[in-house]
């Protein structure tokens, strides 16, 4: 019963953050709170120069002159849209000025961290059931490698498997980020959408990745690994693999509905000649189960000639079996470590690759962060130095292949990478140089 003009009174001390909470309460609520005198307000102080005095007096004055006199021509919310979209632009600006800065080692950002810290970023996944509803899980566990960043959810009010159909992943910051103080959870927040999977018939459309005496994993492309409990057709977790390569503009510059598009790659001229091939490419390679690093290395002028391209691959040869100085010893025994409320296990023979292939200027070729398994081969170590069983594991996207070759060995209780081969699509090269391979 109390009079909006009263309530316009009290909406006008209230900051930007709670003006957002309070639209939400009614109808009411939601018309009085978009007032574009109150908004415009907000919009003018915040144009105010703080270097000096006598340039925010002048520019306040002219800011809110111009708007008071075209305050009555704007629908009711045209100042809270300006002054939402004012500050967002000035946040993604902030956040994507920190990753510019590049670590000579990886050629990504070296300042991730410190961006997340900045922008409040969190992530979360949505799952939706076949009726519509939807179940969001938050609060999830962060692994920060090199490269990438590994996260984990589990709880234990997970909807059954039957019943769901899609799973959403979205990057969620403050809609209105205020550096003085943490991110409010409970305040407005802006959505990016990441990845969207398919979750009907998981165990018959995914790729499995290996058991344990609890939960059997299952891949989904891209980075997505569902861990289902054995004795239950239930969701034990869900972990992602996100690389650093346009990691932040995906988490931030996207919309709920629509993924984030990378701009298209300007090819330097001298890199034109289809006859020359690749060349001068470099590449860091991480091998993890989450919690422990099994490998870590980079490689240096890896090249592939015109004559290397078959069935629409170009092939970059990393390690080869015939050249024992680059073979790769594994640290600890390969696996994915997992853990819930209550239980924890480690699924062996698989891990979670990192690759960053960079072309000749340095700049992310082929990026990606996945789950691969390995598997038992037919043939025999023919190695002198290396006699025991030999082990695949391959990886496949529409960018590319990896195949990598290990060697167990018993006596010493360790695995040898003796091959590592990369096959880059002939059309993602046509795409990224502008060729005709």
């Amino acid at each position: 019963s109390m009079p909006s003009e009263m309530l316009l009174k009290i909406f006008s001390y209230l900051d930007a953050v709670s003006l957002l909470s309070v639209g939400c309460v009614n109808k009411r609520f939601y018309e009085l709170a978009n007032d574009n005198g109150i908004w415009l307000k907000l919009y003018s102080s915040s144009l105010q120069p703080r270097w000096t005095i006598w340039k925010m007096k002048s520019k306040q004055t002219e800011t809110v002159s111009l708007g008071c006199a075209a305050l009555h021509d704007r629908k009711p919310g045209y100042w809270k849209k300006e002054y939402i979209f004012k500050q967002t632009s000035a946040f993604k600006t902030r956040v994507m000025r920190l990753v510019k800065v590049l670590d000579p080692y990886t050629g990504l950002p070296c300042k991730n961290k410190e961006a997340m810290k900045v922008s409040g970023l969190r992530w979360i996944i949505v799952l939706k059931d076949k009726n519509g509803k939807e179940h969001v899980i938050e609060k999830p566990n962060l692994s920060f490698k090199d490269t990438s960043v590994t996260i984990l959810w589990y709880g234990t009010d997970w909807p059954c498997l039957d019943i769901l159909s899609t799973l959403k992943l979205f990057g969620v910051t403050p809609l209105l980020p205020d550096q003085s103080r943490p991110p409010n959870k409970n305040g407005p927040r802006r959505f990016s959408l990441i990845a969207e999977y398919h979750l009907a018939n998981l165990t018959e459309n995914s790729v499995a990745v290996g058991a344990d005496e609890l939960v059997q994993l299952f891949s989904l492309s891209p980075g997505l690994l569902v861990g289902i409990w054995k004795e239950k057709n239930e969701i034990a977790f869900v972990m992602a693999s996100l690389h650093y390569n346009q990691l932040l503009e995906r988490s931030i510059l996207g919309s709920a509905t629509v993924q984030y598009a990378p701009p298209p790659n300007k090819p330097l001229l001298d890199d034109i000649d289809p006859e020359y091939g690749l060349h001068d490419y470099s590449l860091h390679l991480d091998l993890h189960g989450r919690s422990c690093m099994y490998l870590c290395g980079s490689f240096k002028g890896l090249f592939c000639r015109k004559g290397d391209i078959e069935n629409g691959y170009l092939r970059l040869t990393v390690v080869s079996l015939k050249d024992n100085r680059k073979h790769l010893p594994i640290i600890g025994t390969l696996g994915i470590c997992w853990e819930t409320d209550v239980f924890k296990g480690n699924v062996k023979d698989c891990f979670v690759m990192d690759l960053t292939l960079l072309d000749e200027t340095g700049k992310p070729f082929w990026c990606f962060s996945a789950p691969v398994y390995m598997e038992l081969s037919s043939k025999a170590s023919g190695l002198y130095d290396y006699m025991g069983h030999i082990y695949t594991a391959d990886y496949v996207d529409s960018e590319g292949k990896v195949c990598v070759e290990f060697v167990w060995l018993e006596e010493t209780k360790e695995y040898v990478a003796v091959s590592l081969v990369l096959y880059v699509s002939t059309k993602k090269v046509n795409s990224w140089y502008g060729t005709n391979y």
